[in-house]
C-alpha cells in the first residue's frame, strides 16, 4: 500500500475505531483494486464499518453487512443440520432468535450447548441475508453467554404481530396487524399445483408509507379507497422490502373512513419526499422512494447488452448460464453510483429511462455500435455525457453487505436552483464540521 493510501487508512481507523485498522485497510485495498474512486471507496468502507456497534443491539435493528456487535435473547426453537461447505461434511444449528422487538431466523456454526428457551448474549455476532430476509450469524468467535431464565420476559407473538404503521413493519416480522387504506389494487391469474388461482396484488398506505400486499382470499366489498384494518397478515420478504400477505390466517375489516384518521387516500397517494441516501442505507429495503443526487460513475455493465429470451438474464457472447447458447434479445440499460453528500447508492435503470437519461433512443445506440463496431461505444459515450449529472430516480432499494440498490420505475432531471444547492452543500459541510468539533 502506497503513502498515500496509508494515510486514508489511518484516517477511516480513527473514526471508524482502530480496532477495525486491519479490516478497513483490506477493504480499501479491495475496492481500490476493483478501480473504484478512492473517494468513493471511503465512503462505501464508512457506511459498512458504521453500521458496527459494540453495544447491544434489538433484533429490529438487524441489518445485513452488521457484524461485531451484542444481542440478548431467546432461542425460540433449535434443531441440528448436516451441510457441505467447501466438500467438507459439517453440522451447524439453525432456528429461531428473538426479543420484545421481533423474531428472527439465526445460524450457529458450532455446538454451543443450546436448547429452545435459552436466553444468551451473544457478543461478536454478525448478519447475513438468506431467503430475503435478515438472518443472525454466530460461532467460534464469538462468545455466547448463557443469562438466567428470568432475565428477560417471553416473547409474546401477539404483541409482535399487534397493530403497526407500515413505515415500522420490517424485514424481521413474522405477522403484521394496521390500519390502511387501499391505493393500488387489480386481479392476477397465477397457476398453483397445477390450477390456476385468482389472486389480489396491490398498494396499501398509511401517513408513514406504503407498502404492497397480495391477498390469496377474496376481498367482498373491498377497493380501491377502501379503509381496512387487518390482523395477522403474513409478511413475506423480496429484495429487502417487506409485503404483505392475506391469507386464511387474517382477519379484514372494512371500515368507514372516521374523521380523526390521520390520512386520506389523497394524502396516502401522494409522490413521496426525497429521502437522503443516509437513510437508505439504514434499510434493508425500502417500497416506493425518490432520491435526488449527482452520477458519481457510470458503472460498467452499462451501455448496450444481450439478454436472453427465455429467463431475460444478461447473456455473455451469447451464452445463457442457465440455457446455453441463445438467440439474444438486444437491451440497453445504466448501473449509477448516486450520491447526495450523505452517501451512495447504486441506481438500475431499464432501457426506457436509460433513453430518456441519456438522451438517445435503443436504435440511435444501435447505429452508433455499427458505426464504430464495438459496443463499449455506448457505455463510453454515457459515461462521457452523465457523469457529474444531477438526477432524481424513484422506486424501491434493497441492501445487502456490498451495498444498497435501487431498480427505478421512473427518472428524471429534476427543477433546482444552483445557489441554494450549493448553500445547502456548504450548510450541511459547517454543521459537520461544528459537530466533530
Amino acid at each position: 500500500m502506497d503513502e498515500r493510501t496509508a494515510l486514508h487508512v489511518e484516517e477511516l481507523s480513527r473514526a471508524l475505531g482502530n480496532e477495525y485498522k486491519e479490516e478497513i485497510r483490506a477493504e480499501l485495498e479491495k475496492l481500490l483494486s476493483f478501480k473504484v474512486p478512492l473517494e468513493e471507496a471511503k465512503r462505501t468502507v464508512i457506511n459498512k464499518f458504521m453500521l458496527r456497534s459494540p453495544s447491544a443491539i434489538h433484533v429490529r435493528d438487524l441489518v445485513a453487512g452488521m457484524s461485531g456487535f451484542e444481542i440478548i435473547g431467546r432461542i425460540i426453537n433449535i434443531e441440528e443440520k448436516k451441510v457441505v461447505v467447501k466438500d467438507e461434511h459439517r453440522t451447524i444449528f439453525s432456528g429461531s432468535f428473538g426479543d420484545t422487538t421481533g423474531i428472527c431466523s439465526f445460524t450457529c456454526w458450532d455446538d454451543m450447548s443450546l436448547k429452545a428457551g435459552n436466553i444468551v448474549r451473544i457478543k461478536n455476532a454478525y448478519v447475513r441475508m438468506w431467503n430475503n430476509r435478515t438472518e443472525l450469524y454466530f460461532g467460534k468467535r464469538s462468545v455466547v453467554e448463557k443469562l438466567p431464565d428470568d432475565y428477560m420476559e417471553e416473547i409474546d407473538m401477539s404483541s409482535l404481530s399487534g397493530p403497526k404503521k407500515l413505515r415500522d413493519v420490517s424485514s424481521v416480522d413474522v405477522l403484521a396487524s394496521s390500519f390502511v387504506v387501499i391505493i393500488e389494487m387489480y386481479h392476477r391469474d397465477v397457476s398453483l399445483k397445477g390450477r390456476v388461482q385468482t389472486i389480489i396484488e396491490g398498494v396499501l398506505a398509511d401517513e408513514t408509507g406504503k407498502l404492497p400486499f397480495t391477498s390469496w382470499i377474496p376481498l367482498k366489498g373491498i377497493d380501491i379507497g377502501s379503509f381496512i384494518r387487518f390482523e395477522n397478515a403474513a409478511v413475506r420478504v423480496f429484495r429487502g422490502v417487506p409485503s404483505i400477505n392475506f391469507n386464511e390466517g387474517t382477519t379484514i375489516e372494512l371500515v368507514e373512513q372516521p374523521y380523526d384518521v390521520p390520512f386520506t387516500l389523497e394524502t396516502a397517494s401522494k409522490v413521496p419526499e426525497p429521502l437522503s441516501v443516509a437513510r437508505v442505507l439504514e434499510n434493508n429495503g425500502l417500497f416506493d422512494i425518490i432520491v435526488i443526487g449527482d452520477i458519481l460513475s457510470v458503472r460498467p455493465g452499462s451501455g448496450m447488452i444481450e439478454r436472453c429470451p427465455v429467463c431475460n438474464r444478461v447473456t455473455q457472447k451469447s451464452n445463457c448460464r442457465a440455457h446455453g447458447q441463445v438467440d439474444c434479445v438486444t437491451d440497453m440499460r445504466m448501473k449509477l453510483i448516486l450520491d447526495d453528500g450523505t452517501g451512495s447508492v447504486h441506481v438500475m435503470l431499464n432501457s426506457g429511462l436509460s433513453e430518456a437519461i441519456y438522451g438517445k433512443s435503443m436504435y440511435e445506440a444501435e447505429k452508433m455500435v455499427l458505426d464504430s463496431i464495438s459496443r463499449d461505444v455506448v457505455f463510453e459515450d454515457m459515461r462521457h455525457k452523465l457523469t457529474g449529472k444531477y438526477i432524481a430516480v424513484r422506486g424501491n432499494s434493497s441492501r445487502n453487505e456490498f451495498g444498497a440498490t435501487l431498480v427505478a420505475k421512473s427518472a428524471w432531471y429534476p427543477d433546482y436552483d444552483l445557489k441554494q444547492k450549493v448553500g445547502s452543500l456548504i450548510e450541511g459541510i459547517d454543521e459537520k464540521v461544528i459537530n466533530d468539533g
